[in-house]
């Protein structure tokens, strides 16, 4: 566990997190984070939960009804 400190960036107030941290969440500038909110306070990730979910629906659909896209397909 890393210990932040937040920090006056303009009229916001950041979090500076260090290059071990991006390295590990392959982050660079200008990426996008997601927070969520979890059991024990939020969670940061490189990723969206909410697609992830909307992802895995659509590739069961789209397992589910094959034939019918192939042939919209044609």
């Amino acid at each position: 566990m890393s210990t932040l400190k937040l920090t006056q960036i303009g009229n916001s107030v950041g979090v500076i997190l260090p290059k071990e941290t991006l390295a590990r969440l392959k982050l660079v500038k200008g990426d996008t984070v997601f927070m969520t909110d979890a059991v024990n306070g939020v969670t940061i990730s490189p990723y969206d939960t909410t697609f992830d979910t909307q992802m895995t629906e659509a590739r069961r659909i789209m397992k589910k009804r094959r034939a019918v896209l192939h042939e919209l397909a044609k």
